[in-house]
């Protein structure tokens, strides 16, 4: 373990203004997205969709690294040049998402567990040597009727501390992603318990399998109402919930925590991590790190025509990620959106 590396790594990933591209999604994930805008899976169009997102001018002005799947992470872009290349003289970090999806868990209905250990330390080297500085792996925990157990979230967290611990091994900083899933009628109060409840498992498995904190970033959920619960709480009741779950169940020590979208709209997601911010200082730098959140207006418009609309496409994204990074000093405001 470099650990200076790692840590020089995990700080510039959660730099001021700045937050992550989440775009590891699956071939089975990506291939719905594309079907969405009625736009074939196939690996070039998969290739020349995250081209697009990646070689957007000036998106390390406020995106620190993107989460690549293994596919894109092997891949040249458009231009004949490796997207790691590209990446890298955009200053934008590569990360690579490891796990091999959330699957049941054997004797508990309705619930999963996330698989993927075997074969990791190996898959690990290979990637470091591909040029990935960080990765990803993430657990699901799902709210409903007797639901979470102890037992999911214990075998889930330990799974992200092995893994976690196999990331530092091989020099690379790991994102720890204990999901807590939006979809329910649960409320705020619930999710905050559960979030709580599964980031105070966490940590005490992170610091049994001697884990880094100081390299290691967190990509928790926000606590937040479940999506079909009647009562929705507003954007300060989030940030208030959030930043004291996290207040009480993460150590001081931790590197940074960069959230999940998780379902919400792309104003959500930027209102409710600003919200967050305005209540500062905190002891951890508080940023992002969205998928659909980031994508889903560029995608759209790359999708009506990807042939003639890459240029406005990127300008979708160049514009939610400047949002969130101005998020992440609690500077922003939605008279920007109009910009």
């Amino acid at each position: 373990m470099n650990v200076e590396q790692l840590l020089e790594t995990a700080a510039a990933m959660v730099a001021p203004g700045k937050g992550i591209l989440a775009i590891d999604e699956s071939t089975g994930t990506i291939t719905k997205k594309l079907a969405s805008v009625d736009v074939q899976s196939n690996e070039t169009n998969r290739r020349d969709y995250r081209d697009m997102l990646l070689t957007t001018t000036d998106l390390g002005d406020h995106i620190s690294g993107a989460i690549l799947y293994d596919e894109t992470l092997r891949q040249e872009g458009k231009s004949g040049v490796s997207l790691i290349d590209i990446m890298n003289e955009a200053g934008i970090i590569p990360g690579i998402k490891v796990d091999m999806g959330a699957h049941p868990m054997a004797g508990f209905d309705d619930e999963l567990v996330t698989e993927g250990l075997d074969g990791l330390r190996a898959r690990l080297k290979e990637y470091a040597e591909l040029g990935a500085k960080f990765a990803k792996w993430r657990a699901v925990i799902t709210i409903a009727d007797g639901t979470p157990t102890q037992a999911n979230i214990e075998a889930n967290c330990h799974a992200l501390a092995r893994y976690a611990a196999l990331c530092q091994e091989a020099g690379i900083v790991p994102i720890v992603e204990p999901e807590v899933l939006m979809t329910g009628t649960h409320d705020i109060d619930t999710a905050y318990d559960v979030n709580e409840l599964a980031l105070k498992t966490l940590f005490t498995h992170l610091y049994e399998n001697d884990v880094l904190l100081e390299g290691t970033i967190l990509k928790p959920s926000m606590v937040v109402s479940g999506d079909k619960c009647p009562e929705q709480a507003n954007v300060e009741d989030v940030a208030e919930a959030t930043v004291s779950c996290l207040m009480n169940a993460v150590p001081a020590s931790l590197a940074g925590i960069v959230f999940l979208s998780g379902g919400q709209s792309e104003i959500q997601a930027t209102e409710h991590l600003n919200e967050m911010n305005k209540l500062g200082p905190l002891p951890w730098p508080l940023s992002f790190s969205y998928g659909r959140a980031l994508q889903n207006s560029a995608l759209k418009v790359w999708g009506s025509n990807p042939d003639k609309n890459v240029s406005a496409a990127q300008q979708e994204l160049a514009h939610r990620a400047r949002m969130n990074g101005f998020a992440t000093l609690g500077d922003y405001n939605s008279n920007m959106e109009a910009s």
